[in-house]
């Protein structure tokens, strides 16, 4: 989740009205914490050596307290680097998309959902979730399971945590992921994930992973790390969790004439919302409603009268009416630019590759060489 996944590494440059950096989802750092003086700081050996106590005192075995803490002799500079670095360009929601839905990225996806078919189509119904949409999120978090990171998720908490910016929220997940291992869901050689802590080819924060993981082939663990099964129930369940209705689609681009721009811009409310995402939408309507504010479906015709209620999102140039499942990719992580890139991935596996839409600026650099040619 979030700025640590295949698509974060461009979420991070985006701007709010398609991310934002990190997302403010429950797996994700909350806004940062004011530090306290200098003088009070304590050293990272007796920060950690109180990090000790107190796990001890929440019943974690001190034979995993004591293997997990032994080889931190300081803060994980590349981890503080990381954590401070802000990219300097900034994507529109339309450059994001088109640089995260590849040809190769769907073309990988489309054979690893073959791959795994038979698993994706029973989980999903087991759950009540689109599997194109569980390959989505898998795809997006880990490049459908090629890449969920190498830093040791004990060091690289432990190093947020002592860091004044945000310790509160990072304290809670060091002792989260301690309690990981205290489960012996996985050894502390193989728990591994990005630089803020997520974990796994779904990357889950520790809270997450003990409210949402799930061990689907029952052997005993909850292995988001290698083994498919787990992986894709715990993202399924992590969308029921968070409202997914079965049946029902994320949603689906449409036209919106000039014309219907203002008339929605003047004429239609904005939502209230925790993070920035939620509140850069409109309320939902009934389709008769978007259909009278001249919204039509990309083919130019009308909507759908069995369409669900639907909010609408708007980039630059594109626009999509999402329904009250986009909610819960957005409790994945709150950023248009990734919860649309769910749901348009999704759709690609689920059908023939869509056309691969030229940045502007190629298109204009194709027509230069036309032209010189």
């Amino acid at each position: 989740m979030k700025a640590f996944s295949l698509a974060l590494l461009l979420t991070a440059a985006v701007a709010h009205a398609s991310a934002q950096t990190p997302a403010q989802a429950p797996q994700t750092p909350p806004a940062v914490d004011a530090p306290p003086a200098e003088a009070t700081r304590p050293s990272f050996a007796d920060w950690l050596a109180a990090v000790r106590t107190d796990a001890l005192a929440r019943g974690i075995r001190p034979e995993v307290v004591d293997e997990a803490l032994a080889d931190i002799p300081e803060p994980l500079p590349v981890v503080l680097e990381r954590d401070r670095t802000q990219a300097e360009t900034v994507f529109s929601l339309e450059q994001y998309i088109s640089r995260i839905l590849t040809a190769k990225l769907v073309a990988t996806g489309q054979d690893r959902f073959a791959a795994h078919r038979a698993l994706l189509t029973e989980i999903g119904e087991g759950y009540g979730v689109d599997p194109h949409i569980i390959a989505g999120i898998w795809g997006m978090e880990s490049n459908f399971g090629g890449f969920s990171g190498v830093r040791p998720t004990i060091g690289a908490l432990a190093t947020l945590a002592w860091d004044p910016r945000r310790a509160t929220f990072f304290r809670g997940e060091l002792f989260n992921a301690l309690e990981i291992l205290n489960r012996g869901d996985i050894d502390l050689a193989h728990m591994k994930g990005s630089w803020a802590g997520a974990m796994g080819q779904l990357q889950f924060m520790p809270s997450s992973y003990l409210d949402y993981a799930e061990d689907y082939d029952g052997d005993g663990r909850r292995d988001i790390w290698s083994t498919p099964a787990d992986v894709f129930a715990s993202i399924a369940n992590y969308l029921v969790g968070h409202g997914w209705i079965a049946g029902q689609s994320w949603g689906r681009e449409v036209k919106v004439s000039r014309a219907a721009e203002r008339a929605i811009v003047n004429g239609v409310a904005r939502r209230d919302g925790g993070c920035r995402a939620t509140r850069d939408m409109t309320v939902p309507l009934p389709a008769q409603r978007w259909r009278t504010l001249g919204v039509r479906t990309m083919t130019g015709g009308a909507l759908p009268s069995t369409m669900p209620n639907a909010a609408l999102v708007s980039g630059g140039s594109r626009h999509f009416l999402v329904y009250a499942n986009y909610d819960a990719l957005l409790a994945y992580n709150c950023a248009h630019s990734y919860a649309l890139s769910v749901g348009l991935l999704a759709d690609r596996l689920a059908g023939p590759p869509a056309p691969v839409r030229a940045h502007p600026r190629a298109k204009k650099a194709n027509k230069t060489r036309r032209a010189h040619a």
